[in-house]
């Protein structure tokens, strides 16, 4: 049976669901479990605690075991390449080695039980006659067959992806038809703009889908991308297997590596890509070509890259001819993670459409994709970050001009409300209707007696005091936190006088008049300062909002650096450079022949940095 996965913005997945159930009968559509097995790391730890191994011995251990784009390295590879881990190989101590012993047997067993991210099953009649089916805890249910199960007997398995990107593309339209009054339709825009592989030769893929990681980044300034196809290459090679070849493909293609072929008929499938195996394609037509494979017999192999499967992997290489041996010594290598054409260009396409908005439409794109992070400070601080490097000024939460998600007014973008740490988006979406029903909101007491205190409850309250979205009323921060009781009872008394249909002097009484005749006065209180301000706002926000605390330090640091944090990617390689910052972060690690290093993060006025530190500094 045919696997089929389509993407669906993330927001819209369970109303894709409800609609294949609705077509298709409830009875007949079921989504299925997944089972966590034990890795290399999970299975050390629980064999370990059940021998009375001390837990310093066991981390010893497993954080040695490197995790590799999402892969735990099995425990078997690990001690076996990894010198730092051939003592345990060569242990004597009888508890290490029966920690080894058993966790050999159980690593890869079954551990819990989930429901599959994506998948769903479609059945031709009722589900149950062909599958047992699991109420999970939640009530939900699921099949009790995992996916390879399902396939053997025959179902049809679809994989519906929730995918962010695809959400924050229709807010990034939505946003530049709101503000530019244009209707962008992304199937017609240019894919040969030379603007856009500027943006991806820079390095400057900060929320590009696919393109994200620091590592990336730099093979990109490396490559260069000039077209489409150079994206594509790059999206399938940033894979564990692949990943390899890359520093080899970018030396062909910039010229530094001549273009080699192992057989002249891998030259004509090999060509568009220099010579490096990049897709699974690929790899069937060298089957086809070289081995004599039919094509049913290459997809086979195919079939057995993209499972993982070595014990079908194992079937194929008896098949291949032998005097192709170190061919197929390089097939099985990209076997681990090799990827299809088709799907890296679609994703390629995504990533193009992500980089295009960035370069034309920057605020609005990052906007939207501010929104798609919220509840994760350290990715909203990253992008927030990237709009202090893309020149785009980030307006503080005001409870009389924000949105409860990320908006962009006159080139500016406005925080969100339920971007504040403990607002959420319920009192957000509950301040933007008392205001859209009643008006901008005149003082803090206006503000208490017309919200739901409720849905904007006193915590909601405080951090939307500390992180100034009342500056705008004309209310000093620290007076609106030393009166916030007095501010609470105010909004409580006048709503319960509402709800019990008491009228009051409150309710007659309009506009100057009702403040000066029924509010209490605030609580006099000096004003924080500056830092004071500056922490709160990084606590609440992930970011200094009304300035940053080196500034008064400014004319010191010009004094002595040569270089701000924002601008460090332009210093050329091999150079040296003069700059300083807050130390914002420090991270210890140790390295492979067990000393201690460390990285620490820095931030000035324009961006952060990563300083290392050795053992030996």
């Amino acid at each position: 049976m045919p696997d089929i996965d389509v993407d669906f913005a993330d927001n819209r997945r369970d109303k894709v669901i409800e609609y294949v159930k609705a077509k298709y009968g409830e009875e007949s559509v079921c989504q299925i479990v997944t089972f966590g097995t034990l890795s290399s790391r999970a299975v050390l730890k629980d064999v370990g605690r059940v021998l009375g191994i001390p837990l310093s011995t066991i981390d010893s251990i497993t954080k040695q075991i490197p995790v590799i784009l999402g892969r735990v390295t099995p425990l078997q590879e690990a001690i076996d390449s990894i010198p730092e881990l051939r003592w345990v190989k060569e242990s004597n101590d009888p508890k290490i080695k029966q920690l080894i012993e058993y966790s050999l047997v159980l690593e890869g067993t079954n551990r819990n039980v989930g429901t599959h991210a994506a998948g769903v099953v479609i059945a031709p009649a009722i589900i149950t006659d062909y599958v047992p089916l699991y109420k999970t805890p939640s009530t939900e249910v699921i099949t009790q067959y995992e996916y390879k199960s399902l396939e053997e007997i025959g179902l049809l398995k679809m994989d519906f992806l929730g995918l962010r990107t695809l959400t924050v593309l229709e807010d990034t339209l939505r946003l530049i038809k709101e503000n530019h009054g244009r209707e962008i339709d992304l199937n017609e825009i240019p894919y040969d703009d030379p603007r856009v592989y500027e943006l991806f030769a820079a390095g400057q893929t900060v929320a590009v889908f696919q393109f994200e990681s620091s590592k990336m980044q730099e093979y990109l300034k490396k490559l260069k991308p000039t077209s489409i196809d150079d994206v594509i290459a790059m999206n399938a090679l940033y894979r564990p297997g692949p990943m390899d070849m890359i520093d080899d493909f970018i030396d062909r293609k910039i010229g530094k590596k001549p273009i080699e072929y192992l057989h002249p008929n891998m030259e004509k499938i090999l060509r568009p890509t220099y010579g490096v195996m990049v897709y699974q394609e690929q790899v069937m037509q060298i089957a086809n070509e070289i081995a004599g494979f039919t094509l049913a017999q290459a997809d086979m192999m195919r079939r057995a890259m993209g499972k993982k499967d070595k014990v079908l992997m194992a079937e194929q290489k008896k098949q291949f001819v032998e005097g192709a041996a170190t061919i197929f010594d390089l097939i099985d290598k990209f076997a681990s993670y090799g990827f299809n054409k088709s799907h890296s260009a679609a994703y390629s396409i995504l990533a193009y459409q992500t980089a295009y908005l960035k370069t034309y439409y920057a605020a609005e794109f990052l906007a939207a994709t501010l929104t798609s992070e919220i509840g994760d400070i350290n990715k909203m601080t990253l992008l927030l970050d990237e709009c202090r490097k893309q020149g785009i000024t980030v307006l503080g939460p005001d409870v009389n001009e924000s949105i409860a998600t990320f908006s962009v007014v006159d080139g500016k973008l406005r925080f969100g409300l339920s971007a504040i740490r403990n607002v959420g988006v319920g009192a957000a979406e509950e301040i933007s209707r008392s205001r859209e029903e009643g008006g901008r909101f005149q003082t803090i007491f206006d503000f208490v007696s017309r919200v739901d205190l409720k849905a904007v409850n006193k915590r909601a309250l405080e951090s939307l005091i500390q992180a100034g979205a009342f500056d705008s009323i004309g209310h000093k921060r620290a007076q609106l936190h030393a009166s916030f009781e007095r501010i609470v009872q105010f909004g409580q008394s006048v709503q319960e006088s509402r709800a019990s249909s008491q009228s009051s002097l409150f309710d007659v009484l309009e506009g100057e008049q009702k403040e000066i005749a029924t509010y209490p006065a605030l609580v006099e209180a000096e004003e924080w300062s500056q830092g004071e301000k500056l922490n709160r706002e990084k606590e609440l926000l992930g970011v200094y909002i009304s300035g940053h605390p080196l500034l008064k330090y400014e004319q010191e640091f010009n004094s002595f650096t040569s270089i701000r944090l924002g601008d460090a990617s332009t210093v050329v390689e091999g150079s040296s450079a003069r700059a300083a910052g807050i130390v914002v972060d420090v991270r210890r690690k140790i390295d492979r022949k067990g000393n201690t290093m460390a990285f620490v993060q820095l931030e000035d006025f324009t961006g952060k940095g990563e300083l290392i530190f050795f053992s030996d500094a």
